[in-house]
């Protein structure tokens, strides 16, 4: 019987002292620096945005009454001073684009600047006299640049149905 437990008591001591190395990988993902935006109209996000170069691709094709649903990205120059119901967006240095927001669903704040993401319908159109002097005197232009507008203009636009503000 003592042999018994005298070999019971080598083999747990054996079988205890059993070193086995564990090797843990780590998780390691590659983190993506987070951007926060503020939200207006639907939720979106600021994935699969066209590049400047070919959202003016596609305005440079369209023609007054076609529009194409895209989402862009661009800089805010001037926001509606009123309510904030347009604004007008620098693409790529040397075109702007006017946005307007489905269904006045939505606004802008007053005091927006910096980058935006937009998701909505671009098309071309040729806006009238009236309308630019409604869009001037929204901005808070002069009586006089204001009168200095006589001629029709042909504009790239947008209708927004979501928009994220970079914060």
């Amino acid at each position: 019987m003592k042999k018994i437990i005298f070999l019971l008591a080598i083999s747990l001591t054996v079988f205890s002292c059993k070193n086995e190395a564990k090797t843990v990988e780590p998780n390691v993902e590659e983190a993506q620096p987070e951007i926060a935006y503020a939200s207006f109209g639907d939720k979106i996000t600021d994935a699969d945005v066209l590049t400047s170069e070919r959202i003016m691709e596609h305005y440079k094709t369209l023609k007054v009454g076609d529009t194409i649903n895209s989402k862009m990205q661009g800089k805010i120059i001037e926001v509606c001073s009123k309510k904030g119901c347009w604004m007008t967006v620098d693409v790529d240095g040397d075109n702007e684009i006017m946005v307007k927001f489905k269904d006045y669903g939505f606004f802008m704040p007053l005091n927006a600047e910096g980058d935006v993401v937009m998701n909505g319908k671009a098309f071309v159109t040729e806006t009238s006299v009236e309308e630019l002097r409604h869009y001037a005197e929204d901005a808070g232009k002069s009586t006089e640049e204001i009168a200095a507008i006589t001629d029709p203009k042909f504009e790239y636009r947008f209708e927004a149905d979501g928009v994220l503000l970079k914060e």
